[in-house]
C-alpha cells in the first residue's frame, strides 16, 4: 500500500477523547476533518472503551476485573479447550466472533452511522484504531504478576487474536465508502530497551509484523503505528507499516537520528504523521505560528536529506502527539482546533 496514496498534511486524531457528548463529538470530528475523521475512543463514558479492555472480547485467557476496571489473565482448569476453540474461529476467519461491540466502542458505531446518513462525497479516508501487541501483552499480569510478554504461547494469541479483530475493524469502517486507515497504538514501546522491558528487538517486529502481513492479504488497508515516546524508530519502521505517527512536539530531535531509515521509508512510499500538537504539557497557550515552526523544523532536516519538498508534503499527516483523553474537555476542543488549522496552514505553505 505504501505510495498509493497522497495525503498533503491532512489532520485526524489518535484516538482517545475526554467527552461525553457522543453525536456532537462524532458529527464535530467529520467537520473538522473531512478527509480524514477518526472513530473516537470514549474513555470518560466507560473504561470499556479504554483501549486495552476494548480490544479484548474474544481473546483467550483475558478477562474483564470490572472491579478495578481492568484486564487481567485468568487461570483456567482447560486452556487446551479454550485454545482451539479460540484458533478454530480464527483459522475459519470468523470475523464477527472477534468484533468490537457496541458497548466498547460506540465512537466507531455513531461515526458510521453518521457518514451513513449525510455521506461527504469529497472525504476519502477513515481512520480508526486497535492497541498493539506489545502494549497489550505488556499490561496483561497474571496471578504471579508476571505479564503475558514472557508467555510464548498467550503471545501467540494475542497477536492472532488481534490481528483477525482489526480486519473485523477494518471492513467495518470500509462500509464508510472511504479508505480505511488503521493506527496499530503502541505506547508500551516508549520504554523499550530498559531493565524492566522483558522483550527483544527482533520480537517487537516479529509481532507486529505478522499483523500487517495479515492485514494486507485480506484487506486492502492503509496501515499505521503509533507511540507517544521515544523509541527505537529504525524498529518501527522495520515492522513493515505504511505510516509512522510520533510525538514531534517533545521527541522531534530523538526521531531525527534516525535519518538513512527514515529516508529510505520515505523514499519507499512511506507516511510520517507529525504529532505537532502537544497533548500532555498542553498549556492551552500554544499557538499556529508555534507549531508550524516546529513542524517546518522536522521538515527542513528531510530537506537537507535530500527529500525533495512534494515528496514530504504528500507524505505528510499531523496529529496530536498522543490521545486526549486525559486533558480536561476545553483544552482538548482547542487541541483539535489548533489541529485543524495547522493542517490548513501547512498545506496552503507548501502549494
Amino acid at each position: 500500500m505504501k505510495g498509493s496514496h497522497i495525503f498533503n498534511f491532512m489532520a485526524t486524531g489518535v484516538g482517545s477523547v475526554p467527552f461525553s457528548d457522543v453525536d456532537g463529538i462524532c458529527r464535530h470530528i467529520i467537520k473538522t476533518f473531512p478527509d480524514m475523521p477518526f472513530w473516537p475512543q470514549f474513555v470518560k463514558r466507560s473504561y470499556l472503551e479504554d483501549m486495552l479492555v476494548q480490544a479484548s472480547e474474544g481473546l483467550p485467557f483475558v478477562e474483564v476485573n470490572h472491579k478495578e476496571r481492568a484486564l487481567a489473565l485468568r487461570t483456567t482448569d482447560n486452556p487446551e479447550s479454550e485454545l482451539i476453540s479460540f484458533y478454530e474461529h480464527f483459522l475459519a476467519t470468523d470475523t464477527d466472533y472477534f468484533a468490537i461491540s457496541e458497548e466498547r466502542a460506540i465512537g466507531l458505531y455513531t461515526i458510521l452511522d453518521l457518514m451513513e446518513k449525510g455521506p461527504d462525497a469529497n472525504g476519502r479516508f477513515i481512520k480508526g484504531q486497535i492497541v498493539g501487541p506489545i502494549t497489550l501483552g505488556g499490561s496483561l499480569k497474571g496471578p504471579t504478576g508476571k505479564s503475558a510478554l514472557y508467555d510464548g504461547e498467550i503471545m501467540a494469541a494475542i497477536v492472532k487474536g488481534l490481528a483477525i479483530k482489526a480486519l473485523w475493524l477494518i471492513g467495518k469502517m470500509a462500509v464508510s465508502g472511504r479508505v480505511p486507515i488503521l493506527f496499530i497504538d503502541e505506547p508500551y514501546l516508549s520504554g523499550f530497551g530498559s531493565a524492566f522491558t522483558p522483550i527483544r528487538r527482533e520480537e517487537v517486529i516479529g509481532f507486529i509484523r505478522e499483523i500487517v502481513d495479515y492485514l494486507r492479504s485480506k484487506s486492502d488497508v492503509v496501515i499505521g503505528i503509533h507511540c507517544c515516546g521515544n523509541t527505537d524508530w529504525s524498529m518501527i519502521i522495520e515492522t513493515g507499516v505504511d505510516i509512522v505517527n510520533f510525538d514531534a512536539f517533545g521527541y522531534m530531535d530523538y526521531f531525527l537520528l534516525y535519518r538513512d531509515e527514515i529516508i529510505r521509508f520515505l523514499e519507499g512510499g512511506g507516511t510520517v504523521a507529525w504529532g505537532v500538537v502537544p497533548t500532555t504539557s498542553f498549556t492551552g497557550k500554544e499557538a499556529v505560528s508555534d507549531l508550524k515552526a516546529q513542524l517546518e523544523k522536522g521538515l527542513d532536516r528531510l530537506y537537507e536529506w535530500g527529500i525533495k519538498r512534494n515528496k514530504a508534503t504528500e507524505r505528510s499527516i499531523i496529529t496530536p502527539a498522543c490521545g486526549l483523553g486525559t486533558l480536561e474537555p476545553q483544552k482538548a476542543e482547542k487541541v483539535l482546533e489548533l489541529l485543524s488549522s495547522l493542517s490548513n496552514i501547512a498545506f496552503e505553505a507548501a502549494r
